[in-house]
């Protein structure tokens, strides 16, 4: 007994660990790795990589004894610490997460991390414990920010403010947290289980979620934003059937908000304010489903569906408010619905499919923005209200063993086509009722570029193992709604806000180390879309807004026991 207590001491200070634990998004290299060793045909076949975080010792069958091997090497699945009988515990890997920007917050899917110009430092570790079918992942996180003062909208009491403010006002997303330094303590990747046999866990937890088979932009759940407390009702491994196998997630959990305004929140246009403070009294419920299948007819083919559905809490009064499975209220958006213009709805169709023997997978995830399309709609005008993310990667085997050349491409798409959506601010991620739109402290939930964004990434690689080193280049078009809501009065066309960005990636394995790096310099053109024309140019020239420039630098490491 002394043990068990001394034990539960220790934990608070160093964590737990054991048999279901899981591979949580902020530990670099892993997760890649598996999925890599999957595409190659060194892996079990049968696990989509659509329901993350994974429980790599639960997913994969460990009873074959190449992924036996493969996970013991990872140090993941291997001889657990025993306590007492039936008792195990396990340390989890120390992660430290560094991120610096030179000039302006710059960065995504970095969980924690904040809009910051300067270094932040984001630290992570703890441990995992199980009894029987229970599970205890403790594994709490860390932030200090810099967050050193920057420019950003220029503070001007121009027209562009009037405009700027419809998007403002429709999301909880400020260009900056506070003017000191900022620190925060959090659960992280905690969660407490119960976890049965057939792979179907039911629990409490805080972990990063992220949806769908795409590798970098996910549209509904990502680890972009902080980690929100939540129930989970999910598998763990495929559930196989006559037909093929089933993987999926059912959740309901308690979003915060920033606390912070947007800029300049005193400005006033025609003696009205154009700042209107939203509801940062009451907290938001975000309910969420998502299926994936895999057809048995079809190897290394996956198709799934998402949902989600978020309100203020105080105004939920009916079961479907709590659980609005597949949101089924459908209705056109001429007819008004005062049930459903309280909710924030999102859905989304996506696939994966792999082929071992061809060493390449394609992927894509479609979705619908206020989810009450009627499906005619789609097909009479699928651009409406829409988003996509579409990619492609390719390993070239070399003549060294385990060594690739890694070809990868990405397309994300959440600006708007149709100028119906543009003219009535339907951007991705905002929401005129829910005005803290779809967001966790102040950071978008799904791609971390956010609304009205598009971007198109490409990486050529050299990998080896868990090792790699490569160039990437991405183009991003930063929140082209805005842009076309703010300009396309005076034809602005010139004036398109895009960060065009180089970088060069470094990842190693020294034993039981991982080192992650990124560097990279951020040419970005037209800042905040300002453009200051030279009246003497000649007309057809384009002329240079305000150009700038970013340099980060990124770097990942953690520490497997």
């Amino acid at each position: 007994m002394k043990k068990i207590l001394y034990f539960f001491v220790l934990s608070f200070f160093f964590g737990l660990s054991a048999l279901a634990q899981s591979i949580s998004l902020s530990t670099p290299l892993l997760e890649e790795f598996l999925r890599r060793k999957q595409l190659v045909g060194e892996l079990s076949e049968n696990y989509s990589f659509m329901v993350r975080p994974i429980s790599p010792n639960v997913a994969f069958d460990i009873e074959r004894d190449k992924d036996l091997i493969l996970l013991n090497r990872l140090g993941i699945y291997g001889k657990q610490d025993k306590l007492e009988k039936g008792i195990f515990v396990k340390p989890l890997p120390v992660i430290l997460n560094t991120q610096h920007n030179s000039a302006y917050p710059f960065g995504q899917n970095n969980g924690m991390m904040i809009p910051n110009r300067g270094t932040q430092v984001l630290i992570s570790g703890g441990g995992y414990f199980e009894y029987g079918k229970f599970s205890l992942q403790f594994q709490p996180e860390i932030l200090i920010a810099e967050n050193r003062e920057f420019r950003g909208m220029p503070n001007t009491e121009s027209l562009n403010w009037k405009d700027y403010y419809q998007y403002l006002n429709r999301i909880d997303k400020p260009e900056r947290f506070g003017e000191e330094t900022y620190s925060k303590v959090s659960l992280g990747n905690s969660s407490f289980r119960f976890n049965f046999d057939n792979g179907i866990s039911l629990g409490i937890s805080n972990e990063y979620l992220w949806w769908g088979g795409t590798k970098r932009n996910a549209l509904m759940m990502s680890n972009n934003a902080p980690g929100f407390l939540h129930f989970t009702a999910n598998t763990q491994k495929p559930i196989e059937t006559g037909i093929g196998s089933f993987e999926g997630q059912l959740f309901a959990g308690k979003l915060k908000n920033s606390g912070f305004t947007p800029p300049n929140p005193e400005l006033v246009y025609a003696k009205v304010p154009l700042y209107v403070p939203k509801r940062d009294e009451d907290w938001r419920y975000l309910s969420g489903i998502m299926l994936s299948y895999q057809p048995k007819w079809i190897p290394g083919f996956f198709v799934g569906y998402s949902s989600t559905s978020q309100m203020y809490h105080n105004d939920m009064g009916n079961f479907g408010d709590y659980l609005p499975i597949f949101n089924g209220r459908k209705r056109f958006r001429e007819i008004d619905d005062p049930v459903v213009a309280k909710r924030q709805q999102q859905s989304a169709g996506f696939f994966r499919w792999f082929s071992s023997k061809g060493k390449f997978e394609f992927y894509g995830e479609y979705g619908s923005n206020g989810n009450n399309k009627p499906l005619r709609e789609f097909f009479v005008n699928p651009d409406l209200y829409r988003a996509f993310t579409l990619g492609f990667l390719k390993y070239i085997p070399l003549k060294f063993e385990d060594q690739f050349i890694q070809v990868h491409l990405e397309m994300t798409q959440t600006g708007q086509t149709t100028r119906k959506a543009i003219k009535e601010s339907m951007t991705w991620y905002t929401h005129p009722y829910v005005r803290h739109g779809y967001t966790n402290q102040g950071q978008v939930l799904g791609y971390g570029n956010g609304p009205g964004s598009n971007s198109l990434f490409i990486e050529v690689s050299w990998i080896n193992k868990l090792n790699r080193m490569g160039f990437q280049f991405e183009r991003i078009a930063n929140n082209n709604d805005s842009f076309y809501l703010h300009f396309e009065s005076i034809n602005g066309w010139d004036r398109y806000w895009v960060d065009i960005v180089p970088s060069f990636v470094f990842d190693r394995q020294f034993g039981k180390l991982l080192v992650a790096t990124r560097f990279q310099y951020v040419k970005t053109l037209n800042y905040y879309w300002v453009l200051e024309r030279d009246p003497d140019a000649e007309l057809y020239r384009l002329q240079p807004g305000d150009d700038r420039k970013n340099f980060v630098g990124h770097i990942k490491l953690a520490y497997l026991f």
